[in-house]
Formats: structure tokens, C-alpha cells, sequence
């Protein structure tokens, strides 16, 4: 009986080899057909259980469902006086359904995730303030959603300076009119990577409330390296933080969501694994997320991009240092000029239709663009097949398990009988 046992549980030992090795060889170039099959067989399954809760939600949820669902068909079907009002209520669903996505790609995928923020987010709030500047007014756009939308441009990027009007701020614009102009898009792109932060918090909760071991930690411990200066400071503070988790509270998770830096997806693990109230810190994430920081960023690219900036520094600070105030007045001319060229180079990238094979800094720009977005939605496929493959493995061995108990036991009732 001894060896029996012995050799199911070697058994069991090497399924669960089997079973690592398929999940790391499940990927998109090693095996993109299973990978997309596995993908597919997830996202049917995602549904059916949201549609399950739904149906066994009583049928007043059914009723609320039904009504918002029909009322939106008829309103889009049918013509009448309400159809503008319909198309501008759609120009700000996708506007903000589309900053909202950005925000979530930013944020998701421990770490792993798209860099919206320099790739699209700082670069709008970038143009828009150098385009104010440019033309000393800040009414430029045709509505709060006439942002870079998917491959739409916003409107006034391509326009004259002249077809806005004279300038109402022919010196500075105050700081506070350009944010007003550019908040919303920018709370919108925050509160996307305070919910892109939830998967991590609920993945470990549910390990927690099951007994089990957090996978996540062992893969922050392999793609954070102990060799060089940054990656040690990494590991030591990821060690500290796990050390100190006990004192996971409000404050603290709103100074690590109002801070950038790498580790608040360990953060959201440890206030899962430590079963720290939902509410407590999604409110801290979105708080610290959605407002401090993005407001801290936001603030950062406008003043880099207005002349404020360069005046203060002008006036305050270089003015006063020997051998500095000669040369500054031609440098800040310079930085000044370098910023009207840059935009009117945008601009021109944008509109100019040459060449198939035109080789420009626009060209270059969009298809680095575009190669990390499909890199960031390989991911994605490809963490959800894995996702899937090792949920149906965990069942075989649940019942590789069982098997092994059930025959185990046999010889023994039969001893005993």
C-alpha cells in the first residue's frame, strides 16, 4: 500500500510538471492557434457567467435591463428631433469610454501595462498647451469631447491661429485656464488606472478567502532582478513593503496611489491577501489616482510647455547667477522657438499627404505606437488563455486527487472488513 501511494503522488508530482510546462509554452508565437482557442473559450465563459447572474438576478434586475437596453435600441433606430442630442451623447460616451480604456491599459497587467500617458495623454495635454500659447487663447476646442479620439484628430490642432480670432492673452495664459481646458480628459485617463488596479486587488482576495498562495507575489519576485542599482532599490522596497504590510491603511494606500512607482500593484495583492475593505481602497486608489496624480502630472506638462515656466526661471532664478544672464535671454528664445517648430511639424505630419513610404518622425512615432499596443494586447490573449488552461489543470488535478484518495482507501476497507 506504501507503494502504491508512493507512486500516485509521483503521479499527481509529474501532472503538475506537465502542467507547468504547457502553461509556459502556451503563447502566441510558440502556439497561436491554442492560444487563440483557449482565449476564445474564456471570454464565452466570462459571458455566460455574467449573463447567468443577470437571469438569477430577480426580476427586477431583468426588468432594469430590458428597459435601459430596448429605450437605447428605439432611441438609435427610430429618427426624430432627439437624434442630435443622441449623436452628441455618443460623442461623449466614446470620448469618455475611450480616455477611460487608456487609463485601464496604463495600469493593468502587473506592470506590464501600456504606457498611455506618454504615448497619448501627455502628448495631447502637450500640443493643446503649446497650440494656446501659439495662439493666446485657450477656447479652441468645438466641444469638451473634441480630444484625440481612436484615429480622429481633435479640430483645432490643424487650424490657423487665425480662424480662432485675436488673441485674448497676448502675453501669458494663466495656468488655471489651460487645466480647466484639459482636466476632464485627464480625470477620465486617472480613473482608468485606478479600476485597472482592481484585478490584482480581487485575484488575491479570492486566493485569500480560498486558502491559497498568491501567484502574482512569486511574479513580481522574478521580474523584479536583485543585480543593478534600480532593480536592488526595487527589491528592497518591495521587501520592506511586504514586511510592513500590517500597516496597509487609508493614508498609506493613498500616498503609494498619489505617488508614480512600480509598487502599488504588490500594494493592491497585500490589501487583497489582507482582506482590506473594498471600498477602503478602491477610494483611496481613485482619490490618489484620479486626482492627486494626474493632477500632479497634468500640471508638470503644462508648465514644461508654457512660457511661465521659462519666464520664472528668466526672472527669478538665472537672472541673479554671474555668467548666466548673458546667455539665457538667446536660450530661452531658442527653447521658445523650438516649441513653435515642434508644433507646426505636428501639425504638418498631420496633414500632409506625401509619400506612401514617407519616412518622418510622425511615421516613426505611429508605428512604435502601434507595435506596443499589439504587444499589450498579445499580452492580454495570452494571460487570458493561460488564465483559462490552468483553471481546467487545476481541476484535472483536483480529480487526479480524488482518484488517488478513492484508491488508497480500498485496501484499507478491505482490511478492515
Amino acid at each position: 500500500m506504501g507503494h502504491n501511494a508512493v507512486g500516485e503522488d509521483q503521479a499527481v508530482s509529474g501532472l503538475r510538471d506537465k502542467h507547468r510546462l504547457d502553461l509556459e509554452s502556451l503563447t502566441l508565437t510558440s502556439q497561436p492557434f491554442k492560444t487563440l482557442a483557449l482565449f476564445v473559450l474564456a471570454i464565452g465563459q466570462s459571458i455566460r457567467s455574467t449573463c447567468s447572474c443577470v437571469m438569477k438576478g430577480g426580476a427586477r434586475l431583468k426588468f432594469v435591463v430590458l428597459l435601459v437596453v430596448t429605450t437605447w435600441v428605439l432611441l438609435l433606430v427610430i429618427d426624430g428631433p432627439h437624434e442630435k442630442h443622441m449623436q452628441e451623447l455618443l460623442s461623449y460616451a466614446r470620448f469618455g469610454l475611450w480616455w477611460v480604456i487608456l487609463g485601464v491599459a496604463s495600469s493593468i497587467g502587473l506592470g506590464s501595462g501600456l504606457h498611455t500617458f506618454v504615448l497619448y495623454l501627455g502628448p495631447h495635454i502637450a500640443l493643446f498647451t503649446m497650440k494656446a500659447v501659439q495662439c493666446g487663447r485657450i477656447d479652441l476646442k468645438s466641444a469638451p469631447y473634441d480630444t484625440i479620439v481612436l484615429k480622429r484628430r481633435p479640430s483645432w490642432l490643424e487650424k490657423d491661429c487665425l480662424e480662432f480670432g485675436p488673441a485674448i492673452y497676448p502675453k501669458t495664459i494663466p495656468f488655471s485656464k489651460i487645466l480647466h481646458e484639459v482636466h476632464l480628459e485627464a480625470v477620465l485617463w486617472g480613473i482608468g488606472t485606478a479600476l485597472g488596479e482592481l484585478p490584482p486587488y480581487f485575484i488575491s482576495r479570492a486566493a485569500s478567502m480560498s486558502g491559497q498562495k498568491v501567484e502574482e507575489l512569486a511574479e513580481l519576485d522574478a521580474s523584479i532582478s536583485k543585480e543593478g542599482f534600480i532593480s536592488s532599490t526595487l527589491y528592497r522596497a518591495k521587501r520592506w513593503l511586504m514586511s510592513h504590510s500590517q500597516h496597509l491603511n487609508f493614508p498609506t494606500i493613498l500616498l503609494l496611489a498619489s505617488v508614480p512607482n512600480p509598487l502599488f500593484d504588490l500594494a493592491g495583492i497585500l490589501c487583497g491577501q489582507f482582506n482590506i475593505p473594498f471600498w477602503k481602497f478602491f477610494l483611496a486608489t481613485l482619490i490618489g489616482k484620479a486626482f492627486i496624480k494626474v493632477y500632479m502630472q497634468t500640471t508638470l506638462v503644462i508648465t514644461l510647455c508654457n512660457n511661465q515656466l521659462l519666464e520664472l526661471l528668466e526672472e527669478r532664478l538665472f537672472s541673479n547667477i554671474p555668467g548666466v544672464s548673458s546667455i539665457l535671454p538667446s536660450l530661452v528664445a531658442k527653447l521658445k522657438t523650438a516649441k513653435d517648430k515642434f508644433l507646426i511639424a505636428s501639425v504638418a505630419a498631420r496633414s500632409a499627404k506625401g509619400k506612401k513610404w514617407n519616412l518622418s518622425f510622425s511615421l516613426i512615432w505611429n508605428t512604435v505606437v502601434w507595435l506596443m499596443i499589439m504587444n499589450f494586447i498579445a499580452q492580454i490573449i495570452t494571460s487570458t488563455a493561460q488564465s483559462y488552461l490552468k483553471k481546467q489543470q487545476e481541476l484535472e488535478i483536483s480529480k487526479k486527487s480524488s482518484a488517488t484518495t478513492y484508491s488508497a482507501s480500498e485496501p484499507s476497507a478491505g482490511i478492515s472488513n
